[in-house]
């Protein structure tokens, strides 16, 4: 498909894909702190950043994910940290994928709302690289590796975006992070509003949008 395998010794470069990285989760209502000759204690982390004076150690979950690397190719050689972004099944990372179950709406929705949705970069499956459905990078989801940890473990990329679909990955992150956020459905009537929540239920009217205000 749209995947190069480049070699263990390759430098790492933007579109690169590593599976399995480690994906921290940390509650700041509940941080696990480890303590020196005792138990762990949880606390809020505004009370311990109150009390603390140095740095010090919490226990937290890990999960492995594949990501792909959102850091440019000259950074990516030079930087301290490399930014990856997190891969997902697609119909996790886009709820109207959900819906999806023939070829024409695959298409619609790979074509269409790839124009539309700047948050996701879909990755079609591919056994060689590991994907067995069809994938998606969640922008919004970012993993920060140390380049020298990332750089020993090139063993774990798994694969890389071709020529065509790395240029193409490149401008979607430059997209996304330049774009102007905004509710889309702000413009739509209360029945447009109820036809779109079909499709993303947690859209919240505007007061104009509810029934019985003046349109």
């Amino acid at each position: 498909m749209i995947y190069d395998f480049p070699d263990t010794g390759a430098p790492i470069r933007q579109g690169d894909i590593f599976s399995p990285l480690p994906r921290v989760e940390i509650s700041l209502e509940e941080v696990v702190i480890a303590a020196e000759g005792g138990p762990p204690r949880v606390a809020k982390w505004q009370d311990v950043v109150a009390t603390m004076t140095d740095s010090f150690n919490v226990v937290v979950p890990v999960r492995p994910v594949s990501a792909i690397v959102a850091t440019q190719d000259c950074d990516a050689v030079h930087s301290r940290d490399i930014t990856l972004c997190e891969i997902r099944g697609f119909r996790d990372v886009e709820g109207i994928a959900k819906l999806a179950s023939s070829p024409k709406s695959w298409k619609n929705i790979l074509t269409q709302h790839a124009r539309i949705n700047q948050k996701w970069y879909y990755l079609p499956p591919d056994s060689r690289v590991g994907f067995s459905e069809k994938m998606a990078v969640d922008f919004l989801v970012t993993i920060r590796v140390a380049r020298v940890d990332l750089e020993k473990l090139r063993s774990f990329r798994t694969g890389r975006l071709n020529s065509v679909a790395e240029a193409h990955f490149r401008e979607r992150i430059a997209e996304f992070f330049r774009r102007y956020p905004y509710d889309e459905w702000y413009a739509l009537d209360p029945d447009e509003l109820q036809e779109y929540k079909k499709n993303y239920p947690d859209a919240k009217p505007f007061p104009w949008q509810t029934e019985g205000q003046p349109q």
